[in-house]
């Protein structure tokens, strides 16, 4: 409904834009285009044939402009989907179809773009009741936020001053009115033309394109890790950035979400400032100019976060909301309060007729007294003599009438002061509640601040438990390294204490082998030699007669250092004790 509640407020201005004859109608033609330039920008299927239909000549003469709405409703908004169209251009068709009609440019100071950006500021701010009006509330919080954005202070009395002038029978002012008072620079004396159209600008990037803040940053390539400096612009649910402040060529965007964070990074490769936003796909680091801009667009972007994970409107929006929550509270209440005005003035006027029933009736009994004195005289002068005892006693009589009438008198002074004790307090009811009213004001303007407060104290609470929760992660990981660290040292002095067992055993074993190996040396020279002798002596007795030898029976045994001096049977148990010591010193 929100959606359709901003189209029909821009569409109004285009209907009400067009021509109608002497009896107040709008031809089919005239609707026919603004419908087809409707279907166009807002991205719907036109059809014309549904047009010819909803619209169908009779006898009254042209269409009717109450029989636009539930063909507007069922064939174009309904089928419009959010985010399907661009706002921007909606919105310039809608003032290209009213402008011409509805402005005069002779006394307007601002361009042709800031007077529609300000059309585009009425639309977000007015009543959703049409006429479309913008209250003197809303106008007064514009005017602040321009005179905030100009960097000039706020002129409260001058306000004041103007909405006096403007009449207590005038409940708000037109778009046209509204931008006749922002062109003609009554609150912005002594600002330049530039000054007032780029305030024009931030606030409508602010209200109209849900920009929460812009400005230039570095970004670290993906792909080259090489940083560009980039124009940011931060929405609500994503962050565009642009070669220049221009808006001509973007380069790409960062969406938003309730997972995403955004935190500090230190100085690092030559870059200060630095900043990260984690994404669920990506990460993306930024560098601001300096530390203050660096925090602001922290806080900036968490913000966003924190609407996006608590669904929430927009700043603005949420602001707007509540304003207009306020007005109709505070109407609310001057409602009751005239009700009970009403009552309060009903009994007053119950209790005068009654005054005055009574005073008639004190006229009456005076009017009868007085006759009654009359026709008593009349008798009495007729007989004097004879009814001098009922003189008496008609004296007597009148007497007690007088009494009456004194005391009929004296009630009627008390009611009297009764009257007047009722307009006192009527009066001290009127004060009572005009306290009232400034209590309440003054209450809501310390809940804003509590409020505002606990969020602050909240978020930093967060970012406290996040740190906490990051060192902690921080000293286990840590721990957990250098018990491993510890565990594979032991590991390696172990293996290195068996490895040097092992080698002192296979030098001990090698050095017994080369003693063995020297006495066999030994054994065959000498063996050697006396076979030389022998053969000597067996050639020299029985001359060409040769010694036949027998060979080896086994196959021969080779180490590294030469002929073996062991059997086999030592080899195998050699080998099997070295593959033990092997075992041990690789566990």
């Amino acid at each position: 409904m929100a959606l359709r509640d901003e189209l029909l407020k821009v569409i109004w201005h285009a209907f009400t834009a067009l021509d109608v004859d002497k009896c107040g109608k709008v031809s089919k033609s005239q609707l026919k285009v603004l419908s087809h330039s409707l279907c166009t920008v807002l991205q719907v299927p036109h059809n014309p044939v549904a047009l010819e239909n909803h619209f169908k000549d009779d006898d009254e003469g042209p269409v009717s402009n109450q029989g636009y709405m539930p063909y507007l409703n069922r064939f174009i908004l309904d089928k419009v989907q959010p985010n399907s169209f661009d706002k921007s251009d909606f919105n310039r068709m809608c003032w290209t179809l009213c402008v011409k009609k509805n402005l005069n440019r002779n006394n307007l100071l601002i361009s042709d773009d800031d007077t529609f950006k300000v059309w585009c500021i009425f639309n977000f701010l007015s009543e959703d009741v049409y006429p479309l009006i913008i209250v003197p509330e809303e106008i007064e919080y514009l005017l602040r936020k321009l005179t905030e954005a100009m960097g000039v202070n706020w002129q409260q009395e001058q306000f004041e001053d103007y909405r006096a002038h403007l009449g207590a029978k005038r409940c708000g002012l037109s778009a046209w009115e509204f931008i006749e008072l922002i062109g003609s620079g009554l609150f912005s004396k002594g600002m330049n033309r530039q000054t007032l159209s780029m305030a024009i600008n931030e606030v409508y990037c602010e209200l109209i394109l849900d920009v929460l803040k812009q400005g230039y940053l570095w970004k670290k390539g993906h792909k080259r890790k090489n940083w560009n400096e980039r124009w940011f612009l931060l929405k609500p649910d994503i962050i565009s950035y642009y070669v220049g402040e221009d808006l001509k060529e973007k380069k790409g965007d960062i969406l938003l979400s309730s997972r995403c964070y955004v935190e500090s990074l230190p100085d690092k490769d030559g870059r200060k400032c630095l900043l990260m936003i984690k994404c669920a796909d990506k990460s993306f680091e930024i560098s601001a100019s300096d530390k203050k801009k660096k925090q602001e667009w922290i806080q900036a972007i968490q913000t966003a976060i924190n609407f996006l994970r608590d669904q929430r409107l927009p700043p603005h929006k949420e602001g707007r909301q509540k304003r207009r929550e306020l007005r109709q509270k505070i109407q609310a209440e001057q409602d009751e309060i005239a009700q009970r005005m009403k009552e309060l003035q009903m009994a007053n006027e119950d209790k005068q007729q009654e005054l005055e029933k009574m005073r008639k009736e004190l006229e009456d009994a005076a009017t009868q007294a007085a006759l009654e004195e009359k026709r008593r005289l009349q008798t009495q002068m007729q007989l004097q003599d004879r009814f001098r005892q009922e003189l008496e006693r008609e004296k007597n009589i009148r007497e007690q009438v007088e009494e009456q009438v004194a005391q009929k008198s004296t009630e009627l002074q008390q009611y009297f002061q009764r009257v007047k004790e009722l307009e006192e307090m009527y009066k001290r009811l009127e004060e009572a509640l005009e306290d009232e009213r400034q209590a309440r004001q003054e209450e809501e303007s310390v809940r804003k601040l509590q409020t505002r407060l606990l969020e602050e104290e909240c978020s930093k609470r967060l970012d406290l438990e996040r740190l906490h929760l990051k060192q902690q992660q921080t000293i286990q990981t840590t721990e957990a390294e250098k018990q491993e660290l510890e565990n594979q040292r032991a590991m390696k002095d172990r293996a290195l204490d068996a490895a040097m067992k092992q080698l002192d055993e296979l030098e001990r074993e090698r050095k017994h082998a080369l003693e063995q190996y020297g006495e066999a040396a030994k054994k065959l020279e000498l063996a050697a030699s006396k076979t030389k002798n022998w053969k000597a002596k067996v050639a020299q007795h029985e001359g060409l007669l040769r010694l036949i030898e027998p060979g080896p029976k086994g196959r021969q045994l080779i180490t590294n250092w030469g002929p073996a001096a062991f059997t086999e049977a030592e080899l195998s148990l050699r080998e099997k004790s070295w593959q033990k010591q092997k075992n041990s010193a690789m566990q």
